[in-house]
């Protein structure tokens, strides 16, 4: 997004595929209470249009009884993002410029209910490298974990496209490994047919920098500055954040706002969208699969930011 990818790393520099696949993360520890958990929702929009609004009050304040606030299924994936994008430099033979990263698509499965305070531990592995020439592509999976009983909460898996990287694969076919098939969230189309629901959502001019507070410290996302060097005007929301947005629009309309409710979320990164904006979801129920397939368009652009699908439990009428 910021720049064009630079021509194919010279070899000296190329990935060390053995060496990469080989590595072994140290499991990272995090604690967090409802405080945390409550940031995360004001952080992708929660009451943002309505402080009083009753869908939503349950996911920064208790009410009516409730033992507990409730827990935004995308809340794990802001824990993720506070390792950094650093946490990848570390990795031996994983040769890239840090300002050519882009992250290209998320995909969360989630097995348990999220607890609003816990002590958790991420269990992080190389799950993809593939060589794309100009480009390599590295897919991270993180299962997140309570400590102690090692009961597995929800599994995240990034695909994180390191542009000007490629080119390491000494063979005529490109390198590829993979322990499962690609995200298919890549092959999603969307019809002209009506949405089932639209959902608009605008995004405070301040969001990014409260962002920062829930874990996203890239200063693309605070620093003018740095974000102008980096070929914005201005900083830009982080993609995480965008698609909490997106996640609570499709919990809005299809599933009363039942966190519990949400199985499975995939998402492709398409576009920047910077805070100020107001975001449209347009959604579609395949119904019998419970799958709803999603599309966010940065209102005042006319472009798509964001498409994929979330896969849910239980399904309540649209809007």
């Amino acid at each position: 997004m910021a720049r064009s990818a630079s021509a194919t790393a010279p070899l000296s520099c190329a990935i060390d595929p053995a060496m990469v696949l080989s590595h072994k993360f140290p499991e990272v520890a995090y604690e967090y209470d409802e405080r945390d958990v409550a940031l995360y929702a004001l952080v992708v929009g929660a009451c943002n249009a309505d402080a009083a609004d009753e869908k939503e009050l349950q996911l920064v304040y208790h009410r009516d009884g409730q033992s507990s606030i409730k827990v935004l299924p995308t809340f794990i994936s802001a824990l993720n993002a506070k390792t950094g994008d650093r946490f990848y430099m570390d990795v031996p033979g994983l040769h890239y410029d840090p300002t050519l990263l882009l992250h290209g698509q998320q995909y969360i499965e989630i097995y348990k209910p999220i607890p609003s305070r816990a002590n958790v531990a991420n269990k992080i592995k190389i799950a993809g490298l593939h060589d794309r020439g100009k480009a390599a592509i590295l897919e991270v999976e993180t299962l997140t974990c309570l400590e102690g009983s090692g009961e597995v909460l929800c599994m995240n898996r990034s695909t994180i496209y390191l542009r000007g990287a490629g080119g390491f694969s000494n063979s005529s076919q490109p390198f590829s490994y993979a322990t499962y098939p690609s995200n298919e969230v890549s092959n999603v189309t969307f019809s002209d047919s009506t949405p089932f629901a639209v959902y608009e959502d605008r995004i405070q001019k301040s969001q990014a920098l409260l962002c920062g507070l829930s874990g996203y410290f890239h200063p693309l996302h605070s620093d003018p500055t740095f974000a102008q060097a980096a070929g914005f005007t201005r900083p830009i929301m982080p993609g995480l954040s965008t698609l909490g947005f997106a996640v609570r629009a499709i919990m809005r309309s299809f599933c009363n706002m039942e966190p519990a409710a949400v199985k499975g979320i995939s998402c492709r990164f398409l576009h920047h969208v910077y805070p100020g904006e107001t975001l449209v979801t347009e959604m579609w129920l395949e119904g019998q699969s419970r799958r709803v397939y999603y599309r966010t368009k940065a209102k005042e652009r006319g472009r798509a930011v964001l498409s994929g699908y979330v896969l849910l439990r239980n399904v309540s009428s649209p809007l």
